[in-house]
């Protein structure tokens, strides 16, 4: 990245059957893809939240809507894997799933996070996505009004 901090802007954006914010870099205005060599370079992901299948009661909570900020736990003693991280909601009183597993390994906390997508059937929320970056990007909370730009990356 040249040195330079990587500044992210949420931007609002809905497809069927999915809603949440599209990602462009604030120094350029280029919308960023979830899979951008820019947000690797700069440590940051773009996840799914697993095992929320498991916890639909909790997924449905607000506390986990596009633009949530999220507690990331580690779980060191996990009996299935003491790599895990536990998402949580900001309070850390939710727990809506997990870090996929091959991320958690190599992921180092603290770790700022939020929801980044949502996929609906309906009127409930059935999966979810989010941005998980270190303290040194900077995140521009979502703006409003914003329409889905058709050069926005879709999301996967």
């Amino acid at each position: 990245m040249s040195g330079s901090r990587l500044r992210i802007w949420l931007e609002r954006g809905e497809l069927e059957g999915g809603r949440g914010y599209w990602l462009r870099d604030a120094a350029t205005g280029d919308a960023l893809r979830w899979d951008d060599a820019r947000l690797a370079s700069a440590g940051a992901h773009v996840l799914p939240v697993a095992g929320t299948s498991h916890r639909d009661d909790a997924l449905q909570d607000d506390a986990f809507a596009p633009g949530a900020s999220l507690a990331l736990v580690a779980e060191p003693e996990n009996e299935h894997d003491p790599n895990a991280i536990g998402v949580w909601d900001a309070e850390q009183q939710l727990q809506v799933g997990y870090v996929p597993a091959e991320h958690a390994a190599v992921l180092e906390l603290p770790l700022q996070a939020l929801i980044l997508w949502e996929w609906r059937d309906g009127d409930r929320r059935v999966g979810l996505r989010m941005l998980v970056a270190p303290a040194a990007v900077w995140i521009g909370r979502p703006r409003t009004g914003s329409a889905r730009n058709p050069r926005a990356p879709e999301p996967e």
